[in-house]
C-alpha cells in the first residue's frame, strides 16, 4: 500500500538550505552517499561477526552507475538495507541518525569500523537531483522491499516494491543544472578523490577504483620500505622519492593512524606542491589540516586518518576542540622523536638530507617551544667549509676565538658567500669561523631564534661591521696613523663624499685588508629584511644609513693625506665606490661614473 507523508523537519525550506549553505561543494553528494553505502555494508559485516546475521554475506561492495539516457546516477550496496519503518525514522526524521543508534545499541563492542550519520549526509543528494528514490530491502528475515521517493519538497511517498537481494539502491534523477554529473569521467574523478581508500570495494564501470586496505591501516611490521615508497607514488604520482617517513598509530586518548613523509625540497617551488590529506575512517575529507598538524609540519606530505577530529556537518572544515590539540601535540612529539632517532643512528645521512630537513626543523624551533626542547640536540648549523655542528658543538668550536670582552660568544654568518666573499676572507684571516645561513625564506627569522634561545650568544652577519668590531675582544691593532692624521683623514672623506647618511670612522686594520669597508648596521639590516618579508615598502625605501670604516693602516690612506685636492677627490671617490661595489650597492649613475673614472685612471 502506498503511503504519503511529510518529512519531519523544522522548516519548510530545508532543501534550499542544504543546497546553498550546508554543503559548499556540490560534488560531495557522491562522497556522502558512497560513505552511507559503505556504512551499511560495514554494519552487516559487524552483525555477522557478532552472530546476529547468519545468512550469506556474498560479494560485499558498493556499485556506482550512470545512465545518461535516463539521466540517473545509482549508488547500490548489499548491506543491511532498511524496512519501511526504518526509512520513516532515518530518512524522514532528519534529527535521528542510523549510525548513532547502532553505536548506542552495541555500546562496548568494537565499533571502530562504523562511521557516518545516515541523515543529513543523505540529503546532500538534492544538491544535484530533482528527485531521489530509495529502493531497499532489509537483511532481517521476512522483510519486504520498499521504495521511498521525494522530489525535493517536504512531501514523500513510500510504497512496496520488488527487490530480490538485500541492500539499498539510491537513484538520483539528475536536475538540469547538474548534468555535468552524468559524465562518467566526472563521476570517476570524484570517486577517486573521496573514495580511493574506502574499506569496502567501490565499483564503477566494472572497475574497482579503490584500495580497500591502504598501508596506513596496517602494522609497520607488515610493511617494507618499498611499500611506503609505492604508496607515496600513489598519493603523488610525479613527486620525487621521499627522504623518510613516520608511521603514526595511536588508539588512546584519541584514535589516529597515518603516514607522514619528509619530501625533498630543492626550491621554494617545491613547498606546498603536495599537501597532507585528512581522512576519517578512510573517507577523504580535506587537504586543509590547519590546527590538526602544527603549522611548521604542514610542509610534510602524506595521510592522517582520525574519526576523533570534529568536523562540521558537511565535513568541509575542522572544528577545534581538545582532541585536536592533543593530536597536534602527538604529531609534534612523534616527528621530533623520529628525527632524533635518525640523527643518532645515521648522522652522516641526516647531514646529507639537512637541506630539506632543516626547513622543517628550523621552522619548528622558531614556532613551537616544545618542539625546540627536543630539536635543539639535532638542529644543525653549517659553516662555509661545509661542516655541520649542533648548537653545543658550535659554541665549543668557536668560543676560544670568538668570545668578546663581555663574554658573549659571537656567531658570524653569511647570507651569500659570493657577495660577502671579501668579508668572509677577512674573518678567516683572523681565525674566525663563518656560518652559512642563506635560506632567504627562513634564516633571517631563525637567527633571531638563536639569539633568543642560546644563552650568551650574539649572531652577527660577517659584513655588519669590521671583524674586530663584530667580535671585539678588547684588543686593538697598533695604528700607523697619528691621532691628528686620523682626524684629518676622516674630515677629508666627509667633505668629499658630502653625505649625512654616512658614519665615517678610522680604524687600525691589518695592512692587507680593504682600504675602505662599508657595512650596514645589523639592527638596520634586520629591520629592512623584516619589512621586506612583511611587504612594508616604506621601510625598504628609506635612505640607508651606512658605516664607512677607513683602514688607517692601508698605504692608500697615507697617499690620500699627502695628495693634492683633485687627486684626493679621485682616490676617495674610487675607494668609496669600490667599497659600495663589494656590498653590491653600486648602481645607476654612480656605477656609470665609477666605470668612466676607472677608465680614466687606467689611461693615465
Amino acid at each position: 500500500m502506498q503511503e504519503k507523508g511529510t518529512i519531519s523537519v523544522n522548516t519548510e525550506n530545508i532543501f534550499p538550505i542544504i543546497k546553498k549553505f550546508l554543503y559548499s561543494d556540490n560534488e560531495i553528494f557522491l562522497r556522502e552517499l558512497v560513505s552511507n553505502a559503505m556504512d551499511a555494508t560495514q554494519k552487516l559485516k559487524k552483525l555477522a561477526s557478532m552472530g546476529e546475521f547468519t545468512g550469506e554475506l556474498g560479494d560485499l561492495k558498493v556499485v556506482v552507475s550512470v545512465n545518461e539516457e535516463a539521466k540517473t546516477i545509482t549508488i547500490s550496496d548489499s548491506g543491511i538495507g532498511m524496512t519501511a519503518e526504518e526509512i520513516k525514522k532515518y530518512i524522514n526524521q532528519v534529527a535521528f541518525s542510523g549510525a548513532t543508534e547502532f553505536l548506542e545499541k552495541y555500546k562496548g563492542e568494537d565499533t571502530k569500523e562504523i562511521i557516518g550519520k545516515f541523515g543529513l549526509g543523505f540529503y546532500s543528494a538534492f544538491m544535484v537531483a530533482e528527485k531521489v528514490r530509495i529502493v531497499t530491502k532489509s537483511y532481517q528475515e521476512g522483510s519486504e522491499a520498499v521504495q521511498w521517493s521525494n522530489d525535493g519538497s517536504t512531501e514523500f511517498e513510500i510504497e512496496p516494491t520488488v527487490k530480490k537481494e538485500r541492500g539499498t539502491d539510491i537513484i538520483l534523477h539528475v536536475a538540469e543544472d547538474s548534468t555535468e554529473f552524468l559524465e562518467k569521467v566526472r563521476i570517476q574523478t570524484i570517486l577517486e578523490k573521496y573514495g580511493k581508500f574506502l574499506p569496502v570495494p567501490i565499483e564503477f564501470d566494472e572497475k574497482t577504483i579503490n584500495e580497500a586496505e591502504p598501508i596506513w591501516t596496517k602494522s609497520p611490521s607488515e610493511l617494507t620500505d618499498e611499500d611506503y615508497k609505492k604508496f607515496y607514488q600513489t598519493l603523488y604520482p610525479f613527486a620525487e622519492e621521499p627522504l623518510f617517513w613516520i608511521h603514526l598509530n595511536v588508539d588512546y586518548p584519541f584514535e589516529l593512524t597515518g603516514i607522514l613523509y619528509f619530501p625533498k625540497i630543492k626550491s621554494n617551488l617545491d613547498i606546498n606542491r603536495h599537501k597532507i590529506q585528512l581522512y576519517s575512517r578512510q573517507v577523504f575529507i580535506t587537504e586543509e589540516v590547519k590546527d590538526v598538524v602544527p603549522e611548521f609540519l604542514q610542509l610534510l606530505h602524506g595521510v592522517i586518518d582520525s574519526p576523533d577530529i570534529p568536523l562540521n556537518v558537511s565535513r568541509s572544515y575542522l572544528q577545534a576542540d581538545g582532541n585536536v590539540k592533543k593530536i597536534n601535540g602527538y604529531i609534534t612529539r612523534k616527528v621530533a622523536e623520529k628525527l632524533g632517532q635518525i640523527f643518532k643512528e645515521d648522522r652522516t645521512g641526516f647531514e646529507e638530507k639537512w637541506e630539506s630537513i632543516g626547513l622543517f626543523v628550523k621552522y619548528g624551533t622558531m614556532s613551537d617551544d616544545k618542539f625546540y626542547e627536543k630539536a635543539k640536540d639535532f638542529t644543525l648549523l653549517k659553516n662555509t667549509e661545509g661542516k655541520f655542528f649542533t648548537f653545543d658543538e658550535y659554541r665549543e668550536h668557536v668560543q676560544a676565538a670568538q668570545t668578546d670582552k663581555d663574554e658573549n660568544v659571537i656567531f658570524l654568518y653569511t647570507t651569500d658567500e659570493g657577495k660577502q666573499h671579501s668579508y668572509i676572507q677577512s674573518a678567516k684571516k683572523k681565525g674566525y669561523d663563518v656560518l652559512l645561513l642563506d635560506n632567504q625564506m627562513i634564516d633571517s627569522h631563525f637567527i633571531s631564534t638563536l639569539e633568543g634561545k642560546l644563552e650568551k650568544v650574539q649572531v652577527r652577519r660577517v659584513d655588519a661591521d669590521t671583524v674586530d668590531k663584530l667580535v671585539d675582544t678588547g684588543t686593538k691593532q697598533e695604528s700607523v696613523l697619528s691621532e691628528e692624521d686620523s682626524t684629518k683623514l676622516k674630515e677629508i672623506y666627509e667633505k668629499i663624499l658630502d653625505n649625512k647618511m654616512l658614519t665615517i670612522e678610522v680604524e687600525a686594520l691589518p695592512t692587507d685588508e680593504l682600504p675602505v669597508v662599508i657595512t650596514l648596521p645589523e639592527f638596520m639590516r634586520r629591520m629592512q629584511e623584516m619589512s621586506q618579508a612583511q611587504g612594508m615598502m616604506g621601510m625598504m625605501n628609506l635612505p640607508q644609513q651606512l658605516n664607512v670604516t677607513l683602514n688607517g693602516n692601508h698605504k692608500l690612506m697615507d697617499k690620500i693625506l699627502k695628495a693634492e685636492e683633485a687627486t684626493q677627490k679621485e682616490l676617495i671617490s674610487q675607494s668609496y665606490d669600490l667599497a659600495l661595489l663589494s656590498q653590491n650597492m653600486l648602481t645607476g649613475k654612480s656605477l656609470t661614473a665609477f666605470i668612466e673614472r676607472t677608465n680614466e685612471i687606467l689611461a693615465k
